[in-house]
């Protein structure tokens, strides 16, 4: 069945989310294509394909390659993506306070979250974790912080989960999975060491992995069963976790929703039951 997101013709994700989400599978050349377009994005709109190709001394076969692995057709496809883009920013960088700039980003990485949504690999997830009684989060750092807060969701709707953040016991706690068990792992990048090893630890016993990421393809996809991407785009406004916090706590909100739609009469029940036991805490 077609996703309703789904679109004919030219790709609708925003270039920038494209170019970010596929950086780790370019070549050398196509790196070097990829830094000349980021840093010149305003000039590449107006060159024709030789030029592009004379001017970042990257060979026009290159540049196709390229474009098509991102998504687009083809050079003229992937102008327009340009033109787009660069709409969209001349939007963003006038007047506004910071104050407006930052509304702005929450709202964009929202909207561009949505967009990588996939339904069916949204619901699977839900059904493994409502059918597991074994069900642990992996994540550290600023993701270690998401995992949390998943737990803490899950905790109101009576969901047993178990949060590990220290790389030793996340490893340790691997191997002592099996193949009822559901491991979802946090992590931006789905390169860090740490969270790879322990779930290639846990894929020995037959877990089922589900990944929250930035990229398409990575170690940690690789690993993984089930991927649910985020768009959490670092930029300098931003200081490199809000935005990216706000993409993963999307994803969260959508899991712990769906899960108390699969399970409504219990969760309904818990949510009672867990706000009348905090209830006394309050003056």
């Amino acid at each position: 069945m077609i996703n309703k997101k789904e679109k004919t013709g030219m790709n609708q994700k925003k270039l920038s989310i494209l170019l970010e989400q596929n950086r780790n599978l370019y070549t050398k050349t196509e790196q070097k294509l990829y830094e000349y377009i980021i840093e010149n994005l305003d000039k590449v709109m107006y060159f024709s394909l030789t030029e592009l190709s004379d001017i970042s001394d990257v060979g026009e076969a290159t540049i196709l390659r390229f474009c098509r692995k991102i998504g687009f057709k083809g050079y003229q496809d992937f102008k327009i993506a340009v033109a787009q883009e660069l709409t969209l920013m001349t939007r963003m960088t006038g007047d506004e306070t910071f104050i407006e700039k930052i509304r702005i980003n929450m709202i964009n990485v929202l909207n561009d979250t949505y967009e990588l949504i996939d339904e069916q690999a949204l619901k699977q997830g839900i059904k493994w974790i409502s059918e597991s009684k074994d069900v642990i989060i992996f994540g550290v750092g600023h993701s270690g912080l998401t995992a949390n807060d998943l737990q803490s969701r899950f905790l109101r709707i009576g969901k047993k989960i178990e949060v590990i953040t220290d790389p030793h016991f996340q490893i340790m706690r691997a191997s002592s999975v099996d193949e009822n068990s559901v491991i979802i792992t946090i992590s931006r990048s789905g390169s860090t060491k740490d969270i790879i090893d322990a779930v290639t630890q846990a894929k020995k016993y037959g877990a089922k992995v589900i990944a929250i990421t930035d990229y398409v393809k990575s170690p940690l996809t690789k690993q993984s069963d089930l991927v649910l991407l985020t768009a959490g785009k670092e930029n300098s406004l931003d200081g490199g976790s809000l935005v990216a916090k706000v993409s993963q706590l999307y994803i969260v909100d959508l899991i712990c929703t769906g899960y108390s739609i699969e399970a409504y009469d219990y969760t309904e029940n818990m949510k009672d039951r867990t706000a009348k036991a905090v209830s006394d805490k309050q003056y």
